[in-house]
């Protein structure tokens, strides 16, 4: 049974991060929202900083568990941008404070376990060797990583999806291309 007090102090928390920036909450105005006391508030977690960091792991670990396969490069670009698309002014927030780090991190990890899915998907009965894989996901969770981070910092203003799409549009059958030189070279 989910602890409902801890729930709601995580759902007051990104509500109040959706209204204003970071610093700017503190463990009061998250227990004068939530109706408890501050003693319910430090049960539970040591300060905002330990609150927002299992905020963010529990969200990396959701998403990441919501895409066990993917089938394109656009799904998994769309993946990684989901919960900040979600919450944009939450994370615009988090990425203009000094928790930025925090974020970053958890977009490496869920940009590594869905480009990791989507490798495991294109290249299930294709024999690569292992250097190549591995230098393929480091390739393209750097491409996720980079459209999301640089789509952050923009102000998340242009429609990113249409974006992606494009992108995919403009490289396809490059992956493909990619793995048979791949296989190519393996057989020489």
């Amino acid at each position: 049974m989910p602890n409902f007090t801890k729930t709601a102090i995580k759902q007051t928390f990104i509500k109040l991060l959706n209204d204003r920036p970071l610093k700017q909450i503190t463990v009061r105005d998250i227990v004068e929202d939530c109706g408890i006391n501050r003693n319910s508030f430090y049960y539970h977690f040591a300060d905002i900083p330990t609150l927002l960091e299992e905020i963010i792991m529990e969200e990396a670990k959701q998403i990441i568990a919501e895409h066990p396969s993917v089938d394109t490069i656009e799904d998994c670009l769309i993946a990684v941008m989901q919960f900040a698309r979600q919450n944009k002014r939450a994370i615009m927030h988090i990425y203009n404070s000094v928790n930025r780090e925090l974020y970053e991190y958890y977009l490496w990890q869920v940009a590594e376990a869905v480009v990791t899915a989507y490798t495991d998907t294109i290249l299930a009965d294709t024999p690569i060797n292992e250097n190549d894989r591995r230098i393929l996901i480091q390739f393209y969770k750097c491409a996720c990583f980079g459209m999301t981070t640089e789509w952050i910092r923009t102000g998340m203003h242009s429609d990113v999806q249409q974006d992606i799409k494009r992108l995919c549009e403009l490289q396809k059958g490059t992956t493909e291309e990619v793995i048979k030189r791949c296989i190519r070279q393996q057989e020489n």
